[in-house]
Parts: C-alpha cells; sequence; structure tokens
C-alpha cells in the first residue's frame, strides 16, 4: 500500500492533478468561512454554540454545504442548488420528451442538458439564497436560540440595496462552487461535484465527534467511534455488492471480419439509487414542519390540533411515528428512482440491437420482463438498507442523545463511502496506465 502511494507522487501526471485537486479543495473550504456582505459575523457565532445541536429545517442543507449555511458565508448555498437541479433535470426526461431526446443523442445532447442544469442550478440559487436571507432577518435561522437577541440580529443593514448584494453574493458562489466541481472534473482526480460534497460533509465529521465525546464522555465517544467502523465496513459491502446477468452476443459477419462472440454480464447493483432516496425523503418530511411554522397561533390563541401533531409526532426525529414515516419514504422512493434511471425495455432493445441474449431468455419482449423482475427482487434489499442506513442517525439521537448531525449514519456515510470508493478506483486505474500495478490489490 505505501508503495503504491508513493508511485502516486512519483507520477509527474498523476501528482499534478492530485494537487490541483487539493487546491481548489482548499479554495473551497476557505470561501465557506468568509461571510457575505452585511453579515454580523460575531452574533452568528453566539447563535451557532447555542444552537449547535439542532439546526431545524435547514439540517440537510447545512450538511451539504459543510456549515457554511448558518455561517451565512458567501458558499452558504453550497453545492445543494446544483444537487436540486440535476435531480429535476433527471426527472424531466420522463416528463417532456425532449430532454430523453437529447439524452439519447450522446455526447452533444448531454452537454445540452449540462447546460440546462447550469441555468436552474442559477435560478434556484436566486431562490435559496433570497429565502435564506429573508428568514435570517426574521430571526427564524435558529429555532433553538430564537429568544436570543443576537439572532434577530444576524444582518446588520435590511436596506434592498444590501439584501440585493447579499443575493447577488450568495448565487455567485453557487456559480464558482459549480465552476470548480467542473475544472476538479476536467484537470483533478474523480467527480468534482461529488469531491466537493465529499470535503463538505468529512468537514463536519471532528466537530461532530468531539461534541459527542464533550456531551456524553469519551466511553460513549470509542463507542461511537468502533460502531462507526463497522457502519462503514456494512456500507462499503453493500455498496460493491452487485447481481450479475451472464449476457452472450451471438457472431456476426461484417465483410470478412468476425464481430462478437463474447461474454459478458449487466451488473445491478442492490443499491442502483444511491443517495437520492434518502434526499427526497428528507425533503419531503421537512414540508409537514415547515406548513405548521407558518400556522403558528397569536397570542392568546390555541394552536389547531393538526399542527399540534405534527409538531409532536413529525418534526423531532427520535420519535416512533418519525421514524417509521422517514423508513416508508425511503423505501417507496428507492423503487420510484430506479424505475426512473433503469428502463428494462431500453436495454432489452440495445441487446437485441447488438446480438446479445440473456442464456436461456428470450431476445426482446421476455428479457425486459426478466430484467424487471431481477431489478424488482434486488431493489427490495437496496430499499431496506438505505431505510436502516438513515435511521441510524435517529436512532443514536434516542438512545445515546447524540446530536442530530451523528456521522456515521444517513445520507453523509452514504456519500462518503461512494465517493471515497469511485476516488480510489479511478486513482487505481491511472496507476495501472502508467505501472501495471495499481493502489489496489
Amino acid at each position: 500500500m505505501f508503495r503504491a502511494i508513493g508511485r502516486i507522487f512519483r507520477t509527474p501526471d498523476l501528482r499534478r492533478k492530485i494537487g490541483f485537486t487539493l487546491g481548489i479543495v482548499a479554495l473551497f473550504r476557505l470561501g465557506s468561512f468568509i461571510p457575505a456582505p452585511f453579515v454580523d459575523f460575531e452574533n452568528v457565532q453566539i447563535c451557532l454554540q447555542g444552537n449547535a445541536d439542532a439546526t431545524g429545517l435547514y439540517q440537510l442543507v447545512n450538511l451539504f454545504s459543510g456549515g457554511a449555511l448558518l455561517q451565512l458565508s458567501i458558499f452558504a448555498l453550497g453545492i445543494m442548488p446544483y444537487i436540486t437541479a440535476s435531480i429535476i433535470t433527471q426527472l424531466l426526461r420522463v416528463v417532456i420528451p425532449h430532454f430523453d431526446t437529447l439524452y439519447k443523442e450522446g455526447q452533444a445532447g448531454q452537454a445540452k442538458l449540462t447546460q440546462y442544469t447550469r441555468y436552474l442550478t442559477i435560478a434556484l440559487a436566486v431562490l435559496q439564497s433570497t429565502t435564506l436571507i429573508t428568514v435570517a432577518r426574521a430571526g427564524a435561522l435558529f429555532p433553538t436560540t430564537s429568544g436570543v437577541a443576537e439572532c434577530s440580529q444576524l444582518i446588520t443593514d435590511s436596506s434592498w440595496y444590501a439584501i440585493l448584494l447579499m443575493v447577488i453574493t450568495m448565487t455567485a458562489g453557487t456559480g464558482l462552487i459549480m465552476w470548480l466541481g467542473e475544472l476538479i472534473t476536467e484537470r483533478g482526480i474523480g467527480n468534482g461535484m461529488s469531491l466537493l460534497i465529499f470535503v463538505s460533509i468529512a468537514a463536519t465529521f471532528p466537530t461532530a465527534l468531539w461534541a459527542i465525546a464533550q456531551a456524553q464522555g469519551f466511553d460513549i465517544f470509542l463507542l461511537v467511534l468502533g460502531l462507526g467502523l463497522l457502519v462503514m465496513a456494512a456500507v462499503v459491502f453493500v455498496e460493491q455488492s452487485q447481481r450479475r446477468i451472464p449476457v452472450q452476443y451471438a457472431k456476426r459477419m461484417v465483410g470478412r471480419r468476425t464481430y462478437g462472440g463474447n461474454n459478458t454480464y449487466i451488473p445491478i447493483k442492490v443499491n442502483m439509487a444511491g443517495v437520492v432516496p434518502v434526499i427526497f425523503a428528507s425533503s419531503l418530511l421537512y414540508l409537514p414542519a415547515l406548513v405548521a411554522q407558518f400556522n403558528q397561533p397569536q397570542a392568546g390563541e390555541t394552536a389547531p390540533e393538526w399542527v399540534v401533531w405534527i409538531q409532536n409526532n413529525l418534526v423531532s426525529g427520535d420519535n416512533p411515528i418519525y421514524m417509521i414515516v422517514y423508513f416508508l419514504l425511503i423505501v417507496g422512493f428507492t423503487y420510484f428512482y430506479v424505475a426512473i434511471t433503469f428502463n428494462p425495455e431500453e436495454v432489452a432493445d440495445n441487446m437485441k440491437k447488438y446480438g446479445g441474449f440473456i442464456p436461456g431468455i428470450r431476445a426482446g419482449r421476455p428479457t425486459a420482463e426478466y430484467l424487471d423482475y431481477v431489478l424488482t427482487r434486488v431493489t427490495l434489499p437496496g430499499s431496506l438498507y438505505l431505510g436502516l442506513v438513515a435511521l441510524i442517525p435517529l436512532i443514536a439521537l434516542a438512545t445515546v442523545n447524540a446530536n442530530q448531525n451523528f456521522p456515521f449514519g444517513g445520507a453523509s456515510i452514504l456519500i462518503i463511502v461512494g465517493v471515497g470508493l469511485e476516488t480510489v478506483k479511478q486513482i487505481d486505474a491511472q496507476l495501472q496506465q502508467r505501472h501495471y500495478e495499481g493502489l489496489l490489490k
């Protein structure tokens, strides 16, 4: 292993790519601590200290921004607008035929879809930055410290030009992050956007672990660390698991040459949906709490029964009803997203076009039905696995009273493991091109 790492730094091209990636990452993290214009940095830090264990409705966005959201920095929105835009663009392929046509056109069509994603990212950044600034002005950004005077004085200037400048700055920050991610993809190692998300989440690990050590003691800290390593090992095992469907290609004569005749397989991963169902379920569960927040009773009035029920059951993560609804939403969204991203009929048609067939299965519609049958069965354990991993932080909150940002579970551990494995594989592939021996053995 150490010999392989040494070969990385002895290879000039690979060393340059890794150095470039680390430089972009350092610049990205620096921007997460630079406050936006007209933001009172001292008051923000006071409110953050009193709100360390509860980030309210902004927990997920704050996680993907590496804590920059609640600091109201120039990179406050992080990569979340781009993630949302990418998911929306992917879902629109099912609704709008033009998007599906562009996707099937190859590199030129996908470049057009990427351009649409960029435009949608900027539009979402304007909307989200406006919402964030409005909530910060109202003093509702930090729910557990809403009565503290500093939390209602986060913005020093409330004039229209100051608000406009803040919106422009945060939107430009999102555009800059998007550009930095594309630079990493072109000139660095790995997928740039995924690496920036990886860095944002990994940056919160030391703070979250230290908070557990201070609140619960070092015995609970060591227990959490040990359980975290077991969870990571289990996630790595499942993420690498796949069902391989054998495919044979018949021999074809084109002129004097023979094509085909080889054997391959279709890999169907246990977790085909990735982390998207967890994001969908988390976002959908925020809606009832958001609606209840805007229907709070006036002084002297009694809250409606449905508002009280939502506040008692669908806001706190340690509530059993919240956990059950969250788990069922993840299972449902897993099937939904897999059905959108993997089309058995399209795969069967492509196999038939190039003379491929599954042994024992007729080409065409029987192949599509067989693929759909296998996909449905493989998706069941994958959806249950996603639901259980997503519940780990909530179970930790209920058992050892760990904070909401419990690092070894939920979307964070799925992204950390997935991006880490993919980046190591890319480094390994580049090492094998140059030394015939990779990083992994």
